[in-house]
């Protein structure tokens, strides 16, 4: 059975870069979310294996909604893609559940590495 992977970013732009590279390179299936509350609700539909989540973000923050998802979807690995990695200790985003920060400034490519690792990595 394929993943799923759930795109989450408040900016239209960023969703559809990540999902393209995600697409382009990877056998994933992706959903995308506008914000944290959106990707609360589609993550109950979607059972998504993995989720890469913006930090900062109308409604609810990234990190908020991936401390929801861990509760809500225990078997959900997050990635929080910020635009600042040092806004969030890793203490603080493994506490909500996050398997991996990376700055938007890393790039596409450490991104997409990070989540082919994790799912590769998840039975």
């Amino acid at each position: 059975m394929l993943k799923r992977v759930l795109v989450v970013d408040d900016n239209e732009v960023i969703r559809l870069i990540i999902r393209s590279a995600l697409e382009m390179h990877t056998p994933f299936i992706v959903h995308e979310a506008v914000d944290g509350v959106d990707a609360l609700e589609k993550a109950d539909s979607i059972n998504p294996d993995l989720v890469v989540m913006d930090l900062s973000m109308p409604r609810i923050n990234g990190l908020d909604a991936s401390r929801t998802l861990k509760q809500t979807h225990p078997p959900t690995q997050g990635v929080l893609f910020a635009s600042h990695k040092g806004v969030v200790t890793e203490h603080d985003a493994s506490r909500a559940g996050v398997s991996a920060v990376i700055s938007k400034s890393d790039g596409l490519e450490t991104l997409l590495d990070q989540v082919q690792h994790l799912l590769q990595t998840t039975h």
